[in-house]
Parts: structure tokens; sequence; C-alpha cells
């Protein structure tokens, strides 16, 4: 069911540019939420429905669940599940998260998930005279949003490291409302120096969004975005806790920013997504980020899983995307469709991911376990024929 919006926030979008008609999608959006986005489109392209028996390597999903840490922290709320909140759930976290990253806790807030606030910054920023600005490829859900709604919607080629493009994006669309950043890049895998996002965030308009999904950053040892929001009140950080902590299954995602952008992005609907949590997904994140031995060792794990495929590939002489540094790469099958052999390989058992439109040969795969990356490397070996 679509949510009411107040005539004051109805003004302010008709102030905008927004049309009776569009006022309707944004009321049907923020109130249905995730089935909204489901129904019209607006989000991102899901993944396909598993496989039964199936290798799933085509999701971006963790091979494995929350750290057991983590899974007791969930456990014991479950027991104290009569609570709505059993004690003050929701300020541990955004402390936690506040330690780790360096920010003021009032700069974090939580969500169901990060696809949320990714669609909301679209509606409180971006408009039929303000677009949006993407590379491409890239995550889609915030141009699927931005189109679906009537917002311009530009998209900017990668660079020739498969970095976004930052001067580039700037002079497709100087007057953008709002500026989309995927780093580590989905579905690359690739990240954007922070140099670069400093650059967008310092000579973008200054009435302008900056928004850096950093969805993969766990994953990479390095740098993050997080001291810009913890400093700015232009830039948007989104987190979640459904790749490196396995918790995609239990809907937790971050935004990191100054409590007026987020005032501006929840008032359609007086913030009430973030209030309907499920507390054992809180205190599951809230034990999660500070576990920084096991975060490492999770991590390496992975990348020696995604370097022996990686290292498979090009002995047979396949082209592989370079620089991932999240649990995804993509493969570039040359005269072979993605769609071809995405269907090859799921014949022989492994269900890898999609292609973007952009590149119609080549396929993300994600990483799992290594027992599953070696029957990802016999399933190739099994079908491909150069």
């Amino acid at each position: 069911m679509a949510t009411q919006l107040e005539p004051a926030m109805e003004q302010d979008l008709i102030d905008r540019g927004y049309s009776r008609r569009q006022l309707a999608k944004v009321a049907a959006l923020l109130g249905a939420g995730a089935a909204a986005i489901r129904v019209t489109g607006a989000g991102a392209q899901q993944a396909a429905k598993a496989v039964a028996g199936a290798v799933r390597i085509g999701a971006n999903e963790c091979w494995t669940g929350p750290f057991p840490v983590a899974a007791q922290a969930a456990f014991k709320l479950v027991q104290e599940g009569n609570r709505y909140e059993p004690d003050n759930e929701h300020q541990k976290l955004f402390d936690a998260v506040a330690a780790v990253e360096g920010i003021p806790a009032d700069r974090v807030t939580a969500w169901p998930g990060s696809s949320d606030p990714l669609s909301r910054v679209a509606v409180a920023y971006a408009s039929p005279t303000r677009g949006i600005v993407t590379a491409d490829p890239t995550y889609e859900a915030i141009w699927r949003t931005g189109d679906w709604l009537g917002a311009k919607v530009t998209k900017v080629p990668l660079t020739k490291d498969y970095a976004h493009d930052v001067k580039a994006m700037l002079a497709a669309d100087p007057n953008a409302g709002v500026y989309y950043i995927c780093s580590p890049n989905n579905p690359t895998g690739t990240i954007t120096p922070i140099a670069d996002i400093e650059w967008l965030a310092n000579n973008k308009p200054k009435d302008a969004i900056l928004v850096v999904d950093e969805a993969y950053i766990h994953w990479v040892d390095g740098p993050n975005a997080a001291k810009l929001a913890a400093t700015r009140d232009d830039v948007l950080i989104l987190r979640t806790f459904s790749k490196l902590f396995g918790m995609a299954g239990m809907r937790l995602g971050l935004t990191l920013a100054s409590p007026a952008l987020m005032e501006k992005m929840m008032r359609y609907d007086g913030g009430q997504v973030t209030g309907m949590l499920p507390m054992t997904a809180v205190a599951c994140g809230t034990a999660s980020v500070g576990e920084a031995a096991l975060i490492k060792a999770r991590r390496a794990e992975m990348v020696a899983a995604r370097e022996k495929s990686v290292s498979h590939l090009k002995a047979k002489g396949i082209k592989v995307i370079p620089g991932s540094q999240a649990n995804m790469f993509m493969i570039d099958w040359g005269k072979k469709t993605a769609k071809e052999m995405q269907a090859a390989l799921l014949a022989a058992n492994v269900q890898i991911g999609r292609n973007w439109p952009i590149w119609p040969t080549v396929s993300r795969v994600s990483v799992g376990s290594m027992e599953e990356m070696e029957a990802f490397n016999a399933a190739v070996d099994k079908v491909w024929k150069a």
C-alpha cells in the first residue's frame, strides 16, 4: 500500500519538477518498499532464482553464514524476541560502527538492507530537473529508480582501469542532483581511488549529493570513504552486512551521513522504515563489525579462492577483467555470449551471474568457497571450447 505524502512533502516534490503522476510513484515506492521496487522495476535486476543442487556463485553472497560470535548474539535476541528492543540494540550498533569507522554515532543509521536508502536518495535529491549520474556498468538500482520516477539518468563508461571516471561524470551533467559511485564496483569488483572520490565531492555542485556505495568494502584491505561522511553534509556512504558478514538473508544495511541529510531522506514517511529492523539482525551486525581478525581471515579465504579461479581461466586463454578486489570477477568469453555460457555452465550444475547490457559477452562470477570454485573450474573445463 502506498504511503500518503504530507502536503509539505508534495509541495517539495512539485517544486523540484515532479508531476502529480510522479508523486503517486514516489508514494508507492516509499510506502511499499521492496515490494514496490520489484513490481515497478525500479530496483536493480535481481539474482536469478537458486537452482536446487547447483553450485550457487551468481548473487555475490558469502559462501558461509555469520561469524559464530555474531550468530550467538543473534540467537540471544531470538530468546528475547518477546521484546521490541530488549536493551537499546540500535544504539549499540551505531556505537560499534562509529568506533570502527571513526565517525560520530549520530551519523550512522540502520536499514533493512541498502536498497531502500539507495532508492530514497533518488527521491530526495534527484528530480526531472536535477538528474543522476552513474558509471556503466555498475549497480543499477539508483538508475532504475530514477528512470521510473522520471529523473534524468546519465551513464558514463568506466576508465581503462575500470574505475569510475569522476571528471567525465561531472562533465556529463554538471548540474546533477546525485552522483553515484560504487566502489568496489558491482559488477567489476574494481576500486575507484579515494582521491578521485574526494575530487568529485569537492567539485560537484554544492547542493548535490555524492553517494558512495561501499557494499563490498570489507573485502578490501585498504582505505574507505567513511571519513567523508564524518566531516561533510553532502556525502552519503552505503554499507551492507549482506556480503563479507554473511547476512544477506537477515537484511541489514547502513547509511553513514549527516543527520540533516538523513532527515531530508526520511521525511516522506516519518522514518518508519528504520524503526522496523529485526533485533536479531541488529545484534548480529553489532557483534560482527569489530571482529577485525575474523574479517581479515575471511577476506584472505575469499582472495585465495578468487585467484585460483582467475589463474585457471587465464591458463585456458580466457580473458578476465583485471583488478577485482571484491568477491566477484568478470569473464569475457570473446565470441560466445554471456547468456550462452551461463546456460552451458548451469547444465554442468554451476550457477553463475548475469551480464550487463553494455557488455553482452561478459559474465559476472561470484566467489564461493574453495570447493565451489574448484567445481566452477571443472565446469569451465567441461564446457569451454575456444
